[in-house]
Order: structure tokens, then sequence, then C-alpha cells
């Protein structure tokens, strides 16, 4: 390995460990830093197992940082799913990936049949695409627009470059580790990077949610017609403009009175029109005055709580559940189910029971 490509491969590892450094204090509170720190430890791993020469060490001494450097699609999943996924929690099948991966890393490091290649290959292609997929399905609904311009480079130039690097390996006999490609490889690797630690560092701030109270002072202040001021002690919040009173007036008619949300296609673009505003106008007002992150999200809301109100309603109670769902503007009732149980903890079927026997219990 030449000198050249020795520091190359060292100035990566060291920008990810920093990174992992700075990440790790966050970990118990913030599912992105703990996310991210298992993303760059693969990553780090990554460039190290693949360094000529490193793979004519003595096993002990590799297997930790193979095994690590194999979970890499895993890591990739679950980070980008904890940055661009809300409402992301980690399940049992996100497990089940990692550890598959790490299983096949043992095997790699063995003697074993074509078909675990493969095996392992398909699964780490798989891993990939449904990051790639966490990605890019939700950047029509992002409202946070730092995070929908870094979704689509995110997601090609990382997932792209991942499985180049795995094309590579069936392609050229060693992979990106041959003499020939190997400090190409390091330079991409560390260009790469290079390029996104900067970008996660300016998108970090614009990212991360509005405090609470400061979206509390917002609201109030707005509703009684007064203008905003952030107080000294509070986090920096940054505000594209001062906060328009009549867009936001005009925006909760439209929801309030209008009801637009019933409308089972209501999109941004749909109800930038009917405000008259451009879309990135409207995502801004819904995320920096509002304090919502996803367009849909932000209409279910409105939709719950319309369909909360006719299910515990007496005088609604022959109305069927699909009726009462269609009319709060959902567009069927599986997607209504499952969004009314994560907002209640309850199924719609048990929660009109509930209401039914209190308010039976109440009149005895």
């Amino acid at each position: 390995m030449s000198t050249l490509e020795a520091a190359l491969r060292g100035g990566a590892v060291v920008i990810l460990l920093f990174r992992v450094a700075v990440a790790a204090r966050d970990v118990r509170r913030n599912p992105i830093s703990r996310y991210s720190v298992f993303l760059n430890l693969s990553i780090a791993a990554y460039i190290i197992d693949s360094a000529p020469g490193f793979g004519a060490l003595p096993l002990p001494l590799r297997m930790p940082v193979h095994l690590v450097s194999t979970g890499m699609p895993a890591a990739f999943w679950l980070a980008v799913s904890a940055i661009f996924v809300d409402e992301f929690r980690l399940r049992w099948y996100h497990v089940l990936g990692s550890l598959a991966l790490m299983g096949f890393a043992l095997l790699d490091m063995s003697g074993h049949p074509m078909s675990i290649d493969v095996a392992h290959t398909g699964l780490s292609v798989f891993l990939l695409l449904l990051g790639i997929w966490h990605v890019l399905s939700g950047r029509a609904t992002d409202l946070v627009e730092s995070r929908r311009r870094l979704r689509v480079w995110f997601a090609m130039v990382t997932a792209l470059y991942a499985l180049f690097i795995i094309a590579s390996d069936w392609l050229w006999p060693g992979g990106l580790s041959a003499a020939s490609l190997s400090l190409a490889n390091a330079a991409g690797l560390a260009a790469l990077i290079f390029l996104f630690a900067v970008l996660g560092t300016l998108a970090s701030a614009e990212m991360a949610p509005i405090p609470a109270a400061v979206l509390a002072r917002t609201a109030a202040r707005t509703a009684a017609r007064q203008p905003v001021t952030i107080p000294r002690d509070s986090p920096p919040v940054t505000f594209a403009a001062e906060p328009d009173a009549a867009e936001l007036t005009a925006l909760r008619h439209l929801l309030d009175h209008d009801k637009v949300f019933r409308e089972p296609d209501l999109s941004i673009a749909t109800l930038s029109q009917k405000l008259g505003i451009p879309e990135y106008r409207l995502r801004h007002l819904i995320n920096r005055q509002l304090g919502h992150r996803n367009f849909s999200a932000f209409i279910n809301g409105y939709r719950l709580a319309e369909a909360e109100a006719a299910l515990g309603d007496p005088a609604q109670s022959a109305v069927p559940i699909l009726t009462i769902a269609l009319d709060a503007g959902f567009g069927s009732i599986g997607p209504f189910n499952r969004a009314f149980k994560a907002h209640t903890g309850v199924t719609p079927s048990e929660y009109r029971r509930a209401r039914a026997a209190g308010a039976t219990s109440a009149e005895t």
C-alpha cells in the first residue's frame, strides 16, 4: 500500500471516528446519533478491511473488523431509516438483518460453498435497496427542506457506491482491494466521507426539531396576532421570514372550516394551490411555524381527530367505521386502522366501545 493510499484511508478513518465520538455523546436520547455511530463504524471498518495486505493478518485480528465491516448494508438501512423516517422504531427484523450479515461474515472467513456468497450478496443488496426506498419514498411529504435536499444525494451517491463495492467483488479478482483499484477506491471513499461530513454538519441544525416551548410561544402569539419574538435563552431557531399571520389564518381556515383534509388525495401541491402560495413556502409554514416534519402526519392529525369525535358520538354509533374513515379523508380502512391504533393505542372498535361504556356509566 502506497503512502498516499495510507494517508487517504487513515484520514477517512479519522473523520469517521471523530463523527462517532461526536454522535456518541447523544446516543441515549437521539436514535439518529445511535445508528449514525453504527454506520460510521462499519464504514471505517470497511476502509481498514479492504486495505491491501489486511487479509494477511492473523484471523483473530481481522475477525472483529471484518464482522463490523460486513454489517455496513444493515447499518445504512438503519441509519437512513432513523434520519428520514420520523416514526422509525427499531424492530426485530432490523436486528435479524444485522445478525444475518454477521453470520455470513463468519462463513466468509472459512471454507463455504458458492451459494453462501450468493445469499450474502443478495441480502446486502436487498438491505441497501430498502434503505434507498426509505430515503426516496418520503421525499414528497417531507417538510424539512434541508432533509428533502439531502435525500437524493445521500441515497443515490452512498447506495450506488456501496452497490459498486459489492459488484466489484464479482467483476474483478480481489475486488476493490486489488492493487489496480485500491488507490482509486481509497480516494473515492475519502472524498465521499468528507463531503457527507460537511453536508451533515450544515444540515444538522435545520433538521433538528424545533423546541416545543418555542413552538408553543410562536403558536400563541400568532393566534393573538402579536409579533413573534424568540427569548435570548432559547436555542437558535431559523425562520426564513417573519411569521405570516395571513397565511397561517388562511391555512387554518381551510383545515378547520373548509375541512380540506377530508380529500383523500390532498397533497402539498394541492393545498399550496388552494392557498395561492408556492410549495416551499407552505412546507416552511407547516414545519417552522407549526412544528410538523411530515405533511401526511400533519393532515392525518386532523383526520384522526375527526374520526375520534365521530366514534365517540352516540348519535353516530350505527355508522360503520369504514364510512367514518372515508369521511375523514382516509382512502381505505387499512391505513386508517394502523394510524388510529398508533395514535390512540387501541383499535377504532375498541375506542368506540370504551367511549360508549363510559357514556353509559356517566348516565347511571
